[in-house]
């Protein structure tokens, strides 16, 4: 019985559950008109029992043939889908290669194996076959979908791991048309001559004749090296056009032009250097015209001889910097910044002053100078000090302040700070630049449409959008100096400067050019003569710089380990569970200086906010701060340093080695 009903004897198509259910309808439809036939007259029931016998067998014999029928095309359109499927595998112009395990390739289409050519693959593992190819498959092998390079081509690389197949389809072509879109991107640039008035004022004509004909001639065979095309602007000033592409090869060159024509002047004793500005990857021409103008802006705040390069939503890269900036600032610029202030000031109902956190004597007496102009203009000035969170040496200074009561009442913190600030009133960033590390960031935030900054830092990429008034001088020796100059400017009536404030900007100024040996000119003299005469105690300046015998036996401690990286390089390293004080670590660096042989330095050592922070010195020949950008911090060419998070004092010495050592083989190579 069971076999009788088995699946095999039942008709294709009552195995369908819909066409079982129609035919039972059908069938119990018949039964009752059969029924009903019989019961009328049974002639009657017999015609109707013929014709539902014969309207059953035309069914019956019509849905065979029908399933015959759909068996037949569904049988033959599977076979030609495997049949294309084995076409396509074998014929269409995607490489397909098939492996176990231990990567033994087990088949390869016919379309990839014209790329290992006449190689016998099957039964081969890949990497003795191709060591190109399988290394790239396995740097990738986790991914869904890349573009790789192998051989001279470009391939889509697919891999499904389930099954061990990789699939990869040729796109030289599309990719050569992308690599010619993207190499045919416009690059606008702006070339500054930076002390081209400096030196021309004492020069005569057929001198100033032959220099502008040398600039402009080494310019263009540069510019047609590299397939640029240059304008020149102005006297001091050229215009700058040309392809990805060729931006491409200048920064593979390294600017070498910025290093030739700075050379080649200087031994004519007019030394000539240039700051670029470079902007690629905008489409708008006005855009792109005004970020590479912004670009030179940012190479000149950075002390010039330099070179900047971004795109608009790119970290800047740059080029130069490798000589300390020549000092191009004249009386008549530090007249009118003064008077600016002035207006500023006037044009405010109250002035606030920060510094950066954790200041320095350069820091708090800029902002003690800032506060004494404002109350020569009758303004009221806010300093805004965490007291809570100062070295040893400021603590004294605050502690000698408290006989002033007036200016101990002006120092809030910055909490006060945001409290009374209003619309109408004027923030001022005293030696920095950086919003990320203002003694309070969110006063900065809430009034960022009102902010001057005075700064003698190379201008970083971070940067207020909207200052009011900038005024960033790299060859000054501190910012106390920059201030110090805006006195001889302001009303000779009012109030002049203390003992006590005089005294704490020339300890600035002291502390950052160390005693007068670094980055000292003429107008660092005259500063500190200034300051001198205005009251200010030698004696009480070595007071603010005394160290206690603590942070003496750390930095002792520190030097004690020294190494030396490039044999002209010192680096010191602290432990990694032991706290150092970075004012501690910053001297350390600082006397490594004075040891023979050493003309930089680098001190590693873990911050007591759990970062590690490299202070980095130089004597001016090696530009520290180019390294420490790289590390994601700054400074000046000779005064550096950074602060990085998530890593181990170990492996921040291993990474500040690593890119001494690269830039070290970099200029090698160049020479």
């Amino acid at each position: 019985m069971k076999k009788i009903f088995s699946r095999e004897k039942i008709p294709f198509f009552l195995q369908n559950q819909q066409l079982r259910l129609l035919a039972l309808v059908i069938f119990g439809l018949s039964l009752i008109m059969l029924v009903t036939g019989y019961l009328m007259n049974w002639i009657f029931g017999t015609v109707v029992l013929i014709l539902i016998v014969m309207a059953g067998v035309m069914s019956y014999n019509t849905l065979i043939e029908l399933s015959s029928s759909a068996n037949e095309y569904i049988s033959d359109l599977s076979y030609r889908i495997k049949r294309g499927e084995q076409e396509a595998l074998i014929q269409m112009p995607i490489g397909v290669m098939i492996f176990n395990a231990d990567q033994t390739i087990e088949w390869v289409n016919p379309y990839l194996q014209r790329y290992f050519g006449d190689k016998d693959v099957l039964g081969y593992r890949l990497e003795d076959i191709d060591p190109a190819l399988a290394e790239t498959l396995s740097a990738h092998m986790d991914e869904p979908a890349t573009i790789i390079r192998w051989q001279d081509y470009q391939f889509d690389l697919r891999v499904q791991q389930s099954t061990n197949t990789v699939y990869m389809m040729d796109v030289t072509k599309y990719a050569e048309l992308t690599d010619q879109f993207e190499d045919e991107k416009l690059v606008i640039g702006q070339i500054f001559l930076d002390n081209y008035d400096e030196i021309t004022q004492s020069m005569t004509d057929t001198d100033i004749s032959n220099l502008n004909n040398y600039v402009t001639n080494e310019l263009s065979k540069w510019t047609q090296m590299f397939g640029m095309y240059l304008k020149r602007l102005d006297d001091d000033h050229f215009f700058l056009l040309g392809y990805a592409s060729s931006l491409r090869r200048v920064e593979e060159n390294k600017f070498r032009i910025l290093d030739r024509i700075r050379e080649s002047t200087s031994k004519q004793n007019f030394p000539l250097t240039l700051s670029i500005g470079i902007a690629y990857g905008e489409r708008n021409m006005n855009n792109l015209a005004d970020l590479a103008q912004s670009n030179m802006d940012l190479a000149l705040g950075r002390g010039g001889d330099q070179v900047v390069v971004k795109a608009e939503d790119e970290p800047a890269r740059f080029y130069g910097g490798k000589t300390n900036p020549m000092e191009k600032r004249t009386r008549v610029r530090a007249r009118m910044i003064s008077q600016t202030l002035q207006e500023l000031m006037n044009q405010s109902d109250q002035v606030f002053v920060q510094g950066h956190r954790q200041p320095d004597m350069d820091a708090v007496g800029a902002c003690l100078g800032i506060r004494r102009i404002a109350k020569m203009n009758d303004k009221q000035c806010w300093i805004v000090l965490d007291e809570q969170n100062v070295h040893s040496d400021i603590q004294r200074l605050l502690d000698q302040l408290k006989s002033d009561e007036d200016i101990e009442a002006s120092i809030i913190s910055p909490e006060e700070a945001l409290e009374k600030a209003t619309d109408q009133s004027l923030l001022i960033m005293a030696d920095h630049s950086k919003p990320s590390i203002s003694m309070s960031q969110a006063l900065y935030e809430r009034l960022e449409n009102r902010v001057m900054i005075i700064d003698h830092h190379r201008r970083g990429e971070e940067f207020p959008e909207n200052p009011v008034l900038v005024y960033i001088e790299p060859y000054a020796s501190s910012t106390c100096e920059l201030i110090t100059e805006m006195f001889e400017y302001q009303s000779h009536d009012a109030e002049p400067i203390n003992k006590i404030e005089a005294t704490a900007m020339l300890t600035g100024i002291v502390i950052d050019t160390k005693s007068f040996s670094l980055r000292s000119g003429s107008r660092t003299f005259d500063a500190a003569s200034y300051l001198r005469s205005a009251g200010a105690d030698s004696l009480l300046v070595q007071q603010f710089m005394k160290e206690n015998v603590d942070s003496y036996l750390q930095r002792n401690h520190l030097i004690e380990t020294v190494e030396f990286v490039n044999q002209d390089m010192a680096l010191c390293v602290g432990e990694n569970d032991q706290v150092y004080d970075p004012v501690t670590a910053a001297q350390a660096a600082d006397s490594l200086l004075s040891m023979s042989g050493v003309d930089a330095s680098f001190v590693i050592t873990r911050r007591e906010d759990g970062r590690v922070g490299i202070s980095a010195r130089s004597l001016g020949e090696i530009n520290v701060q180019v390294y420490m950008e790289k590390l994601g911090g700054g400074g000046h060419l000779s005064n550096a340093a950074t602060q990085i998070e998530g890593q181990s004092v170990d492996e921040v010495k291993q990474s500040l080695i690593d890119l001494l050592t690269a830039a070290d083989t970099t200029d090698s190579e160049s020479n």
